[in-house]
Protein backbone atom coordinates (compact mmCIF):
# COMPACT_ATOMS: atom_id res chain seq x y z
CA UNK A 1 0.00 0.00 0.00
CA UNK A 2 1.31 3.37 -0.63
CA UNK A 3 1.46 5.60 2.29
CA UNK A 4 -0.35 9.02 2.31
CA UNK A 5 0.24 12.14 4.49
CA UNK A 6 -1.73 11.35 7.31
CA UNK A 7 -3.46 14.29 9.01
CA UNK A 8 -3.77 15.44 12.65
CA UNK A 9 -6.62 13.60 14.97
CA UNK A 10 -7.25 15.57 18.10
CA UNK A 11 -9.12 13.40 20.99
CA UNK A 12 -10.94 13.72 24.73
CA UNK A 13 -11.14 11.59 27.14
CA UNK A 14 -15.00 11.85 28.22
CA UNK A 15 -17.00 9.50 30.88
CA UNK A 16 -16.22 5.58 29.89
CA UNK A 17 -15.25 6.71 26.47
CA UNK A 18 -13.28 8.84 24.01
CA UNK A 19 -13.69 11.66 21.57
CA UNK A 20 -12.04 11.68 18.23
CA UNK A 21 -12.04 14.53 15.98
CA UNK A 22 -11.14 13.85 11.99
CA UNK A 23 -10.68 16.21 8.95
CA UNK A 24 -14.16 16.09 8.13
CA UNK A 25 -16.00 13.42 11.01
CA UNK A 26 -16.26 13.99 15.06
CA UNK A 27 -16.87 10.53 16.98
CA UNK A 28 -17.72 9.60 20.12
CA UNK A 29 -17.08 6.07 21.34
CA UNK A 30 -18.28 4.68 24.90
CA UNK A 31 -18.73 1.73 26.72
CA UNK A 32 -22.19 0.95 27.40
CA UNK A 33 -22.85 -0.71 31.28
CA UNK A 34 -24.21 -3.81 29.43
CA UNK A 35 -19.94 -3.78 27.92
CA UNK A 36 -21.54 -2.88 24.26
CA UNK A 37 -19.46 0.00 22.61
CA UNK A 38 -21.97 2.93 21.98
CA UNK A 39 -20.35 5.00 18.96
CA UNK A 40 -22.06 8.47 17.97
CA UNK A 41 -20.24 10.38 14.64
CA UNK A 42 -21.59 13.43 13.35
CA UNK A 43 -19.60 16.09 10.72
CA UNK A 44 -17.40 18.45 11.73
CA UNK A 45 -19.00 21.73 11.37
CA UNK A 46 -16.50 24.86 11.91
CA UNK A 47 -16.73 28.41 11.52
CA UNK A 48 -13.47 28.43 9.78
CA UNK A 49 -14.87 26.72 6.76
CA UNK A 50 -17.48 29.73 5.86
CA UNK A 51 -14.48 32.58 6.91
CA UNK A 52 -11.16 30.94 5.63
CA UNK A 53 -9.69 33.91 7.46
CA UNK A 54 -10.09 32.23 10.68
CA UNK A 55 -8.44 29.69 9.70
CA UNK A 56 -4.61 31.83 9.63
CA UNK A 57 -2.38 31.37 12.20
CA UNK A 58 -3.23 32.59 15.53
CA UNK A 59 -6.85 33.49 14.58
CA UNK A 60 -7.40 28.99 14.53
CA UNK A 61 -5.79 28.84 17.92
CA UNK A 62 -8.08 31.07 19.37
CA UNK A 63 -11.73 29.33 17.30
CA UNK A 64 -9.85 25.91 17.88
CA UNK A 65 -10.58 26.58 21.62
CA UNK A 66 -13.96 27.41 21.60
CA UNK A 67 -15.17 25.08 18.99
CA UNK A 68 -13.34 22.53 21.03
CA UNK A 69 -14.68 23.41 24.75
CA UNK A 70 -18.61 22.88 22.49
CA UNK A 71 -17.52 19.70 20.99
CA UNK A 72 -16.23 18.95 24.52
CA UNK A 73 -19.03 19.94 26.45
CA UNK A 74 -21.46 18.03 23.91
CA UNK A 75 -19.19 14.28 24.14
CA UNK A 76 -19.43 14.49 27.54
CA UNK A 77 -23.08 14.97 27.46
CA UNK A 78 -23.21 12.11 25.66
CA UNK A 79 -21.05 9.62 27.60
CA UNK A 80 -23.28 10.72 30.57
CA UNK A 81 -26.19 9.40 28.99
CA UNK A 82 -24.78 5.82 27.45
CA UNK A 83 -22.74 5.34 30.66
CA UNK A 84 -26.22 5.70 32.64
CA UNK A 85 -24.46 8.89 35.11
CA UNK A 86 -27.43 11.29 33.40
CA UNK A 87 -30.58 10.48 32.02
CA UNK A 88 -31.18 13.98 30.08
CA UNK A 89 -29.50 15.52 27.11
CA UNK A 90 -28.51 19.48 27.71
CA UNK A 91 -30.55 22.20 25.14
CA UNK A 92 -28.21 24.33 23.35
CA UNK A 93 -28.82 26.98 25.70
CA UNK A 94 -28.38 24.82 28.57
CA UNK A 95 -24.65 23.99 26.85
CA UNK A 96 -23.87 28.05 26.38
CA UNK A 97 -24.53 28.35 30.04
CA UNK A 98 -22.19 25.71 30.98
CA UNK A 99 -19.46 26.79 28.88
CA UNK A 100 -19.97 30.51 30.03
CA UNK A 101 -20.33 29.57 33.76
CA UNK A 102 -16.96 27.33 33.07
CA UNK A 103 -15.71 29.88 31.50
CA UNK A 104 -16.44 32.38 34.38
CA UNK A 105 -15.20 29.91 36.96
CA UNK A 106 -11.48 29.57 35.37
CA UNK A 107 -11.38 33.21 34.81
CA UNK A 108 -12.22 33.38 38.69
CA UNK A 109 -9.85 31.03 39.77
CA UNK A 110 -6.70 31.48 37.64
CA UNK A 111 -6.65 35.54 36.65
CA UNK A 112 -8.90 37.53 39.35
CA UNK A 113 -7.83 35.38 42.59
CA UNK A 114 -3.67 35.35 41.50
CA UNK A 115 -3.75 39.04 41.36
CA UNK A 116 -5.72 39.95 43.95
CA UNK A 117 -3.76 38.12 46.26
CA UNK A 118 -1.22 40.27 45.16
CA UNK A 119 -2.36 43.05 47.21
CA UNK A 120 -0.39 40.97 50.36
CA UNK A 121 2.78 40.95 48.21
CA UNK A 122 2.40 45.12 47.54
CA UNK A 123 3.28 45.44 51.30
CA UNK A 124 6.82 44.34 50.54
CA UNK A 125 7.39 45.27 47.03
CA UNK A 126 6.56 47.93 44.84
CA UNK A 127 8.64 45.86 41.99
CA UNK A 128 5.80 45.69 39.15
CA UNK A 129 8.29 42.67 37.39
CA UNK A 130 8.25 40.88 40.15
CA UNK A 131 4.59 41.30 41.08
CA UNK A 132 3.63 39.70 37.72
CA UNK A 133 6.35 37.26 38.16
CA UNK A 134 4.96 36.49 41.63
CA UNK A 135 1.24 36.54 40.55
CA UNK A 136 2.27 34.10 37.44
CA UNK A 137 4.00 31.45 40.53
CA UNK A 138 1.09 31.80 42.14
CA UNK A 139 -1.66 31.09 38.77
CA UNK A 140 0.82 27.88 38.48
CA UNK A 141 0.72 26.74 41.86
CA UNK A 142 -3.23 26.99 41.52
CA UNK A 143 -3.56 25.18 38.58
CA UNK A 144 -0.84 22.29 39.39
CA UNK A 145 -2.58 22.03 42.66
CA UNK A 146 -6.10 22.11 41.08
CA UNK A 147 -4.57 19.31 38.69
CA UNK A 148 -3.19 17.17 41.47
CA UNK A 149 -6.46 17.30 43.79
CA UNK A 150 -8.76 15.90 40.70
CA UNK A 151 -6.07 13.32 39.84
CA UNK A 152 -6.57 11.34 43.01
CA UNK A 153 -10.12 11.09 42.44
CA UNK A 154 -11.62 7.60 41.46
CA UNK A 155 -14.46 8.52 38.86
CA UNK A 156 -11.40 11.02 37.49
CA UNK A 157 -8.68 8.64 37.41
CA UNK A 158 -10.51 6.59 34.88
CA UNK A 159 -11.31 9.47 32.84
CA UNK A 160 -7.94 9.76 33.04
CA UNK A 161 -7.08 6.10 31.97
CA UNK A 162 -9.40 7.04 28.64
CA UNK A 163 -6.87 9.74 28.12
CA UNK A 164 -3.93 7.43 28.14
CA UNK A 165 -6.31 5.33 25.44
CA UNK A 166 -6.71 8.15 23.05
CA UNK A 167 -2.85 9.24 23.21
CA UNK A 168 -1.62 5.63 22.70
CA UNK A 169 -4.14 5.07 19.64
CA UNK A 170 -3.46 8.19 17.99
CA UNK A 171 0.01 7.64 18.16
CA UNK A 172 -0.68 3.97 16.51
CA UNK A 173 -1.80 5.62 13.66
CA UNK A 174 0.64 8.40 13.14
CA UNK A 175 3.27 5.34 13.14
CA UNK A 176 1.29 3.94 10.70
CA UNK A 177 0.20 0.92 12.00
CA UNK A 178 -2.89 -1.25 11.95
CA UNK A 179 -5.16 0.35 14.81
CA UNK A 180 -5.28 -3.49 17.19
CA UNK A 181 -5.33 -3.34 20.74
CA UNK A 182 -1.78 -5.45 20.39
CA UNK A 183 -0.68 -2.54 18.25
CA UNK A 184 -1.73 0.30 20.66
CA UNK A 185 -0.95 -0.98 24.05
CA UNK A 186 3.16 -0.75 23.36
CA UNK A 187 2.41 3.07 22.83
CA UNK A 188 3.65 5.90 25.63
CA UNK A 189 0.65 7.66 26.86
CA UNK A 190 2.43 11.55 26.42
CA UNK A 191 1.40 13.12 23.40
CA UNK A 192 2.92 16.73 22.18
CA UNK A 193 -0.70 17.67 21.27
CA UNK A 194 -2.30 16.52 24.15
CA UNK A 195 -5.01 19.59 25.72
CA UNK A 196 -2.79 19.54 29.15
CA UNK A 197 0.47 20.18 27.36
CA UNK A 198 -2.03 23.62 25.51
CA UNK A 199 -2.49 24.70 28.95
CA UNK A 200 0.85 24.30 30.27
CA UNK A 201 2.14 26.29 27.38
CA UNK A 202 -0.86 29.01 28.24
CA UNK A 203 0.56 29.10 31.57
CA UNK A 204 4.13 29.75 30.36
CA UNK A 205 3.70 32.51 27.71
CA UNK A 206 0.96 34.11 30.37
CA UNK A 207 3.75 34.54 32.98
CA UNK A 208 6.40 35.87 30.17
CA UNK A 209 3.63 38.33 28.88
CA UNK A 210 2.09 39.36 32.07
CA UNK A 211 5.68 40.20 33.54
CA UNK A 212 5.67 43.30 31.88
CA UNK A 213 2.56 44.70 31.69
CA UNK A 214 3.34 47.34 34.79
CA UNK A 215 1.10 47.77 37.57
CA UNK A 216 -2.24 49.39 37.26
CA UNK A 217 -5.44 48.87 39.52
CA UNK A 218 -6.90 46.02 40.10
CA UNK A 219 -9.77 46.37 37.72
CA UNK A 220 -7.24 47.08 35.02
CA UNK A 221 -4.96 44.31 35.39
CA UNK A 222 -7.94 41.64 35.55
CA UNK A 223 -9.04 42.98 32.43
CA UNK A 224 -5.85 43.40 30.61
CA UNK A 225 -5.41 39.35 31.47
CA UNK A 226 -8.48 38.81 30.18
CA UNK A 227 -8.04 40.40 27.13
CA UNK A 228 -5.08 38.97 26.07
CA UNK A 229 -5.76 35.10 27.04
CA UNK A 230 -6.99 34.54 23.61
CA UNK A 231 -3.84 36.19 22.01
CA UNK A 232 -1.77 33.77 24.33
CA UNK A 233 -4.01 31.03 23.67
CA UNK A 234 -3.38 31.46 19.62
CA UNK A 235 0.36 31.45 20.11
CA UNK A 236 0.47 28.55 22.26
CA UNK A 237 -1.64 26.82 19.45
CA UNK A 238 0.92 27.35 17.17
CA UNK A 239 3.52 26.29 19.58
CA UNK A 240 1.71 23.16 19.73
CA UNK A 241 1.15 22.14 16.36
CA UNK A 242 4.76 22.93 15.68
CA UNK A 243 5.41 20.66 18.61
CA UNK A 244 3.50 18.19 17.07
CA UNK A 245 5.12 18.22 13.65
CA UNK A 246 8.68 18.47 14.88
CA UNK A 247 8.72 16.44 18.16
CA UNK A 248 11.85 14.81 17.28
CA UNK A 249 13.82 17.72 17.45
CA UNK A 250 15.68 17.76 21.09
CA UNK A 251 15.29 21.70 21.66
CA UNK A 252 11.12 21.55 20.57
CA UNK A 253 11.31 18.34 22.95
CA UNK A 254 12.81 19.89 25.73
CA UNK A 255 10.15 23.00 25.56
CA UNK A 256 7.30 20.92 25.92
CA UNK A 257 9.06 18.68 28.61
CA UNK A 258 6.66 20.39 31.23
CA UNK A 259 3.78 19.70 29.61
CA UNK A 260 4.31 16.05 28.60
CA UNK A 261 5.63 15.59 32.40
CA UNK A 262 2.23 17.26 33.66
CA UNK A 263 0.77 14.09 31.54
CA UNK A 264 1.78 11.48 34.16
CA UNK A 265 -0.77 13.73 36.34
CA UNK A 266 -3.58 13.49 33.33
CA UNK A 267 -2.97 10.06 32.16
CA UNK A 268 -3.37 6.81 33.59
CA UNK A 269 -1.97 3.43 31.94
CA UNK A 270 -5.26 1.90 29.98
CA UNK A 271 -6.91 -1.59 30.37
CA UNK A 272 -7.42 -3.62 26.73
CA UNK A 273 -11.32 -2.42 27.03
CA UNK A 274 -10.18 1.10 27.03
CA UNK A 275 -7.92 1.16 24.43
CA UNK A 276 -10.79 -0.72 22.52
CA UNK A 277 -13.06 2.26 22.68
CA UNK A 278 -10.08 4.22 21.63
CA UNK A 279 -9.81 2.62 18.59
CA UNK A 280 -13.32 2.42 17.35
CA UNK A 281 -13.41 6.01 18.25
CA UNK A 282 -10.61 6.62 15.73
CA UNK A 283 -11.32 3.93 12.87
CA UNK A 284 -15.26 6.13 12.90
CA UNK A 285 -13.47 9.29 11.95
CA UNK A 286 -10.66 8.01 9.34
CA UNK A 287 -11.32 8.34 5.65
CA UNK A 288 -12.54 4.87 3.74
CA UNK A 289 -9.18 4.95 1.98
CA UNK A 290 -6.95 5.90 4.50
CA UNK A 291 -3.93 3.51 4.57
CA UNK A 292 -4.27 2.53 8.30
CA UNK A 293 -7.82 1.71 8.21
CA UNK A 294 -7.42 -0.41 4.87
CA UNK A 295 -4.62 -2.14 7.03
CA UNK A 296 -7.00 -2.48 9.88
CA UNK A 297 -9.25 -4.22 7.85
CA UNK A 298 -6.98 -6.51 6.47
CA UNK A 299 -5.87 -7.68 9.82
CA UNK A 300 -9.04 -8.05 11.29
CA UNK A 301 -10.39 -10.20 8.31
CA UNK A 302 -6.89 -12.41 8.69
CA UNK A 303 -7.69 -12.66 12.15
CA UNK A 304 -11.13 -13.74 11.40
CA UNK A 305 -10.00 -16.45 9.08
CA UNK A 306 -7.20 -17.61 11.24
CA UNK A 307 -10.20 -17.92 13.96
CA UNK A 308 -12.64 -20.01 11.79
CA UNK A 309 -9.55 -22.08 10.86
CA UNK A 310 -8.66 -22.96 14.66
CA UNK A 311 -12.74 -23.85 15.26
CA UNK A 312 -12.72 -26.20 12.43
Amino acid sequence: MSEKKKFNVGGQAVIEGVMMRGQDKIAVAVRKPDGDIALDVNPVSSIRDRYPILKKPLLRGVIALFESLHDGMKALTYSAQVSGDEEEELSDKEMVMTIATSVALAVGLFIVIPTWSMRFLHTLTADPMLLNLAEGLLRMAIFLGYISCISMMDDIQRVFQYHGAEHKTIYTYEAGLPLTVENVRPFGRLHPRCGTNFLMIVMLISMFVFTFLGWPNLVMRILSRVVLMPVIAGVSYEIIRFAGAHNDNCVVHAAIMPGLLLQKLTTREPDDSMLEVAIASLKAVLPEDDDVLLKTKACEEKNQVAEAVNEE
